[in-house]
């Protein structure tokens, strides 16, 4: 695994900055460059496969993320890879591997509402919904604290780990 220089990351974040979501094209150019200077820095790999994700290239962007999981990423930078991959899978239709992918960005990153809510879409494409209200749930109960929310939270967490036992009986 090569690592990622602060300089190099830096270089990353500025290409990233200047994306146009409408035409992806400049931003895949400039982080494949990059790519054939810095093959097996898995930052870089994700970088790219994300570009071709937001470019709508599914599945080129899904081999860009298995690679830069192969060459070891960690960090953010695992998070967002792997929250990227499961809900691309998810896109593509691939419900259970999408499911199992973000199972483990749950496991890995706990706190991680972003990966939350990937999970419950991806659940709920699964055709798992009532799994996917039971992570909903929780996550609004764990980030919702107003008096009125705090009042019926046991009953409310009940009623998630409820549906989360329907769904885990299927």
């Amino acid at each position: 695994m090569a690592d990622a220089s602060p300089a190099l990351l830096e270089r990353l974040r500025e290409i990233f900055d200047a994306r146009d979501r409408a035409n992806m094209q400049p931003t895949i150019d400039a982080f494949l460059a990059v790519l054939d200077e810095h093959p097996d820095v898995p930052e870089v790999l994700y970088e790219v496969g994300g570009a071709y994700d937001t470019a709508g290239e599914e599945d080129t962007a899904l081999g860009y993320y298995e690679r830069a999981l192969a060459a070891g990423l960690t960090g953010e930078t695992l998070r967002k890879c792997l929250l990227q991959q499961g809900s691309t899978l998810r896109v593509l239709g691939r419900f259970d591997e999408s499911v199992a992918v973000l199972d483990r960005a749950r496991a890995e990153f706990p706190d991680s509402d972003s990966v939350r809510l990937a999970h419950a879409l991806s659940l709920h494409a699964a055709g798992r919904s009532d799994g996917a209200v039971a992570e909903l749930m929780e996550l609004v109960l764990d980030r919702v604290r107003t008096p009125e929310v705090l009042r019926y939270e046991a009953s409310m967490r009940g009623n998630a780990a409820y549906l989360a036992g329907l769904d885990a009986a299927r």
